[in-house]
């Protein structure tokens, strides 16, 4: 029986058909016949062995010992990636509903090899392309032309009519640019211009979205595909639901648990959502959840695996791009909002089930008392404490006893680990595939169905040490992960039976069948990603060439009378609205091209340092809401295929259900220690338990339950410790203002007379780059110098005293501290603010946690007697 079918809800007729429909998006709908699959199936594994091989030191070997020129450049290996998406694309998916699915028709054949050669174009004559730089022939242009057309067609086939519309009108915008408003204007462009510049460099479709597609994201999507064919799915949402199946509402605590471990597996929402809801929601409902809760509960839950680290989907990979910073910057900025929001949201399944009395599944064998259960996972948490750190000071030293040796010792070490965590896991049976639809189910005893599977935990480890530890290229630890998983997919099937003594007839081919169908999985899973980044290129080339994101940046700032709360508004809705119809990647690409320096200008001019990333991190969050949010929910469609409900009942639900995830971008944006931005490891470790309560008591209150139910006054005092224990700064600057206003003209004594290292805020009134006035503020440091005049030269500024109070900066060196600042010849500095002594903002913690022990203490007195009116009604 099949996922689909077991999943068919209550015999409702059409959901089985309704799911495939929705989870086709990944894949492709279509089924055609023996011939035309062994070659879709056939390119979907050369893709997957070609990327592969250029992220593998192959190439270069190969090249030292041939003498040949085998290593692509950047260019040649996206030109090649996208040439195996568009053909698998065409493929795989129909042109229209009624197209056939048994078959492919000539015309999709054609316009498969077509859009191949043109998307190859660039691999294929590059050397010539090169020669001729500026100044293409005729046949470049017809390639450049078509090949956008085939693109544009392959993603209405591939992601739906949205993203096409969207390219379609940033082109005929680079175009028309003269027919447009004049605060959008600009003088249009000729074909021959688009061409060059959209398919003939690396500024438009091969610009740098598609980049990260071919470098990073597809072996991350093949890592998780192969992941997965080794059992590890299954393996994550047993070990879930054996450790918290057994509480209140346990299911949907598990569910939870489980996708937050599937989102290392899986980057796609909807895929995350049918992997672990047709297990999970059928119990959810059993143990009490509507149709509608329950799918909201998965929904919320699995949108929210893209911004768990390591993967996120492809953002990350962009982030490292966009900002230009590294991936273990993204990751540490990334890694304190995704985990606050899964266990707000496990949080919020449990006021669901103490709101509706929920009583716990049965579960096998003795039922532990909780303390000793705490302390059983206390003293396992320090065994793997001890054991990390004990590993990685091994590890630190054996370069310098082995030298090039230590490489092999450690994966002759990995090995041994790997051997030996199998042969322990085969002393239990294998975790079997169950069906949520039988009348009874008896949760899994944690110790066999923990100790059954611990050598799937060993990839991921080797992918987070190779990335975090040894600071890989993301590409290179996805590799060598994938390498170590094709490893395990050939050898566990084998060694196992060996362990249990068992025959071993078939088993290592079954091992390489596994092997293959997670090859050609991977790669059908990229086909939408590789596509939707290729297209998102258009956009992106549209802006960069026709300077559209200036002319924006007015437009929004206009719309928003410069109000940085109001931009921000602005930008979520503009997520929200694009994520209707685009997948998240592409959300993050068109938006962040559009407003992420606008918001970060607009955060300047209102005196808020707004940190690049903690901007990239907010379209990110509002772009995955868009997956919740009605009328266009992917995600809850999907859920309620499985659950029987109705989508637009459970996308309202999952909404409510993801406010902490809405929030959390507003309050990153203004309280950075969320993103760990300049915390120490102390402040970091209270940031997090202090941000971790206030997001769960934030849960209490949009639920209404806290140990009981909410009176309105209740809720708003529960909101308002919310606040001040995120924002602790903004009551304390209202007691202790943390600056003083000091006339301009005494900037360069102030200067000289504080600590190096502090920060002066200045209002600085100049001109933006086309000459209008504007108004803005700048954080200056104070450098080493024994004046104040040797200090603002240490940073690069010179200013002038015209002896009317007004004080006008008369150089900035060129690269100095002070050009980065933004500060510029003719600037007038109009306002100096001086920091003073502040009392610490944490002290506001101490009346909000007053506030909230007065509503508990009220709730808890009043809890006895709605226990009692629930029973009598």
């Amino acid at each position: 029986m099949t996922n689909t079918e077991q999943a068919a809800p209550d015999g409702v007729p059409g959901q089985g058909d309704d799911l495939e429909e929705l989870t086709s998006s990944d894949t492709g709908a279509r089924k055609p016949g023996p011939i035309a699959t062994k070659i879709l199936l056939g390119a979907a594994l050369a893709w997957s062995i070609f990327q592969v091989w250029i992220a593998s030191p192959l190439p270069f070997i190969a090249n030292e010992i041939t003498g040949l020129s085998i290593v692509l450049n950047s260019t040649e290996e996206r030109s090649v990636h996208l040439a195996f998406a568009i053909f698998l694309a065409y493929l795989a998916y129909p042109a229209l509903s009624r197209s056939p699915r048994h078959y492919v028709p000539v015309q999709d054949w054609a316009m498969a090899l077509v859009g191949a050669f043109c998307a190859g174009y660039l691999f294929l004559f590059y050397n010539q392309l090169a020669d001729r730089v500026g100044n293409p022939t005729a046949f470049d242009i017809w390639v450049s032309s078509v090949g956008m057309l085939l693109l544009l067609e392959a993603t209405r086939r591939a992601l739906g009519p949205p993203l096409t519309v969207i390219a379609t009108i940033f082109l005929l915008y680079t175009f028309f640019g003269n027919y447009m408003p004049d605060i959008i204007a600009h003088q249009g462009e000729s074909l021959r211009g688009v061409a060059i510049h959209q398919w003939l460099t690396t500024e438009g479709v091969f610009g740098i979205a598609l980049g990260v597609s071919t470098k990073f994201v597809f072996l991350f999507v093949l890592f998780g595909a192969l992941l997965d064919k080794a059992g590890a799915g299954n393996y994550f949402i047993k070990v879930a639901f054996s450790l918290l199946g057994h509480y209140r509402g346990g299911p949907a605590k598990a569910a939870v648990v489980a996708s937050a471990m599937t989102g290392l597996i899986s980057g796609s929402s909807i895929a995350n959502v049918v992997t672990t809801g047709t297990f999970t929601m059928p119990m959810m409902k059993r143990v009490g959840f509507s149709r509608e809760k329950a799918g909201a509960v998965e929904v919320a839950s699995s949108v929210n695996g893209q911004i768990m680290p390591p993967v996120m989907g492809a953002a990350a990979f962009l982030m490292v791009e966009y900002v230009n910073i590294s991936y273990f910057e993204v990751v540490k900025h990334a890694f304190l909002p995704a985990l606050i929001s899964y266990i707000a949201l496990v949080y919020i399944v449990h006021l669901e089930a103490m709101k509706q009395d929920m009583q716990a599944l049965p579960r096998s064998g003795p039922k532990l008392p909780f303390v000793r259960a705490m302390a059983g996972f206390l003293a396992g948490f320090l065994l793997v404490a001890a054991l990390a750190v004990a590993v990685y000071y091994l590890l630190g030293w054996m370069p310098d006893v082995f030298g090039g040796a230590s490489g092999w010792i450690i994966a002759v070490a990995l090995a041994l680990v790997y051997g030996g965590l199998l042969a322990w896991g085969a002393r239990w049976p294998d975790l079997p595939l169950d069906d949520p639809n039988e009348p009874v189910v008896h949760l899994p005893q944690v110790k066999p169905t923990v100790n059954s599977g611990l050598h799937f935990l060993l990839p991921v480890v080797v992918l987070v040490w190779c990335l975090m530890v040894e600071r890989l290229s993301p590409g290179l630890s996805a590799f060598w992960a994938t390498v170590f998983m094709i490893f395990i997919l050939l050898t566990q099937r084998p060694l196992t039976a060996l362990f249990r003594k068992a025959d071993m007839a078939g088993t290592f081919r079954q091992g390489w069948d596994e092997l293959i169908e997670g090859m050609i999985a991977g790669a059908r899973n990229m086909i939408g990603i590789g596509i939707a980044t290729a297209a998102a290129g258009i956009i992106v080339g549209a802006v960069s060439q026709t300077g559209v994101g200036a002319a924006l940046a007015n437009v929004v700032e206009v719309l928003s009378f410069g109000n940085l709360l109001l931009i921000l508004l602005l930008t979520a809705i503009l997520s929200l609205i694009l994520g209707m119809g685009l997948p998240t990647t592409a959300n993050y690409i068109v938006v962040s091209s559009l407003l992420a320096g606008v918001v970060v200008q607009l955060g300047a001019e209102n005196g808020l340092i707004v940190p690049l990333i903690a901007v990239h991190l907010f379209v990110f969050y509002f772009g995955i809401m868009a997956d919740v949010t009605p009328p266009v929910g992917l995600a809850s469609f999907a859920a309620a295929a499985v659950s029987g409900g109705d989508p637009i009942k459970t996308g309202i639900v999952a909404f409510f259900y993801s406010l902490r995830t809405a929030a959390l971008p507003f309050l990153f944006i203004f309280n950075t220690d969320l993103l760990l931005i300049d915390v120490g490891w102390v402040e970091g470790i209270i940031t997090f338990v202090v941000s971790t309560i206030a997001m769960m008591v934030f849960a209490a209150a949009t639920q209404g339950w806290f140990i009981t139910r909410c009176r309105w006054y209740e809720i708003a005092l529960l909101l308002l410790v919310v606040f001040t224990l995120f924002r602790p700064g903004f009551w304390m600057d209202m007691v202790y203002p943390p600056e003083k206003a000091v006339p301009p003209a005494q900037l360069t004594q102030v200067v000289g007379e504080l600590e190096p290292g502090a920060d002066l805020r200045l209002k600085i009134d100049g001109t933006d780059a086309i000459g209008n006035p504007r108004t803005y503020y700048v954080h200056l440091p104070v450098a080493e110098g024994a004046t104040g005049e040797e200090r603002l030269a240490n940073i690069g500024l010179t200013l002038y005293d015209g002896g009317d109070g007004k004080i006008e900066v008369d150089n900035a060196e060129y690269n100095s501290v002070a050009a980065k600042l933004g500060l510029a010849f003719g600037d007038f500095i109009t306002g100096v603010q001086v920091p003073v002594w502040q009392p610490p903002k944490q002290l506001l913690w101490i009346p909000a946690g007053l506030i909230l022990a007065v509503v508990w203490f009220a709730q808890r007195r009043r809890r006895p007697a709605a226990a009692a009116a629930t029973a009598a009604a």
